[in-house]
This record gives C-alpha cells, structure tokens and sequence, in this order.
C-alpha cells in the first residue's frame, strides 16, 4: 500500500499572506512542515501542492518535491485532490496542514494505520477535551463518535449537550473530542468527494468533512494525544516558537 502526504500551500491568505514562507527559527514554516511530515514511517513521497511560484521557487531550493496547481480552488481538499491525481500509483493520500510547523510525526502513522481496514476510504484524527475553554469555543469543531469510533457529527456547538447537567459539569459527566483537522483519503475517494455539492450542513457550519457526511460517507477517526498547533495569525508565531523551543 503507498501512502503519499500531500501539503497545500498557497501565498494568498487573508489574514496571514505569505504564510508558508515565515521564518520559524530559522526555516521556513513550509519547509517544517515538509521535514516533519517526512519522517513519518508510513509516508513514501510528500510533495507541496500550491499555485504560487514563489512557494515551488523555496521547497526546490530546500530540496523538496511541488506541483504547481490551479489559482481557482476553494479547499485544501481541492488542492490535495488535484495533486494525488499525479500520483496514479498511490493508495492513500494525507492531506496535512500547511501551518503546523511541529506536526507529530506519530499522528501521521496513527492516521495512516486507520487503512489497514479495508473498508476505511475516509479516516481523520481526534483528541479528548480537557478543558472548559476549548469545549466552548466554537472556533473549536467538536465531534462525536460512535463505538467503533466512526464520525456521527462536527459541530461547532459544544456536542452533545447535557440537558440534566450545568454547564461546568460537562467535562466530569462526558467524554468529549475536539476536532484535528489532519486527513486521510484513499485516493479514488479523494477524487469522489471534489466532485460533490456543497451541503445545508457544510454551509451552516462552515465545516467541509459534513459535506462528506451528509452524502453518505464515513469517516474513521483515531484518537491522538498530541494537540495540534496552528499558526493563523503573525501572533501566533512566537506562542508555538515557545512551546517547541526544545524541537528546534
């Protein structure tokens, strides 16, 4: 089974332009990303997908391999899909985040092992919730789970809600999981999902994977230990600097 990582990358963000290419004590987040995600025992091949020449220009000076794709897509998904369709050969392809320059290389394997099921085509990652503050967030998707652990639902919202109980309570009478926007697709899937609508669900939450859900998809999850760590915003730089100094 070959297993590529694909990491969309694109100059343009809105809050944060030029993103991947920020210095992260002294390498390029980009270039992080790309040296983590390598050392994943299950990955054969990562590549950076992006439609930005400046973005190709640097992963080629470190050394890395990028496919140039289309200005016009809306998703990393979309990005991702359009890469892997190089890539006839592969079986599944992890979509990682292009701004978590600590990612765990341990979460990729975890995420990848979900295939040795034959029936997984979609498989995601998830982490119990520990504290009050990130189960009320609702920049924070929440999901709940069914025993085999399968996604029932994403939701912004603080899932499910305790009907008998306070709401500082919850964590004590609940198990809850928060959402690690880390995928994993079979490819032929990968290319399905860029085909659907959007969705009442996707759209009133704002979350692609309830698209995915909404036509009859699955998705296995897997429990990480490790939280992800997302830079967004310039002030995010220096908060995810400390909490790795000792990675770098």
């Amino acid at each position: 089974m070959k297993t590529i990582a694909i990491i969309p990358a694109r100059y343009a963000s809105t809050r944060f332009p030029g993103k991947p290419l920020i210095d992260i004590a002294g390498k390029s987040m980009i270039q992080r990303v790309y040296e983590r995600t390598s050392q994943a025992k299950s990955i054969q091949s990562v590549v950076v997908a992006t439609d930005d020449q400046r973005i190709a220009a640097h992963v080629q000076e470190f050394g890395g391999r990028v496919i140039m794709t289309s200005e016009s897509h809306t998703s990393g998904t979309d990005r991702c899909a359009e890469a892997a369709s190089h890539f006839d050969d592969a079986d599944i392809v992890v979509n990682i985040q292009g701004d978590e320059p600590f990612i765990q290389a341990g979460q990729i394997d975890l995420l990848t092992a979900c295939f040795k099921d034959d029936s997984v085509n979609i498989a995601t990652l998830i982490k119990k919730v520990d504290d009050a503050e990130d189960l009320f967030n609702h920049n924070i998707p929440k999901v709940t789970v069914t025993k085999g652990m399968k996604a029932l639902y994403f939701s912004r919202s603080t899932i499910p809600y305790l009907r008998d109980a306070e709401q500082s309570s919850w964590l004590d009478k609940h198990l809850y999981f928060k959402h690690i926007g880390i995928y994993a697709f079979r490819r032929s899937t990968l290319i399905q999902l860029t085909e659907l609508p959007p969705s009442p669900l996707e759209l009133a939450e704002s979350l692609e994977q309830l698209r995915w859900l909404e036509h009859g998809y699955k998705i296995q999850t897997a429990e990480t230990p490790y939280q992800s760590h997302g830079i967004d915003v310039p002030d995010d730089v220096e908060r995810v600097i400390a909490l790795f100094k000792d990675d770098l």
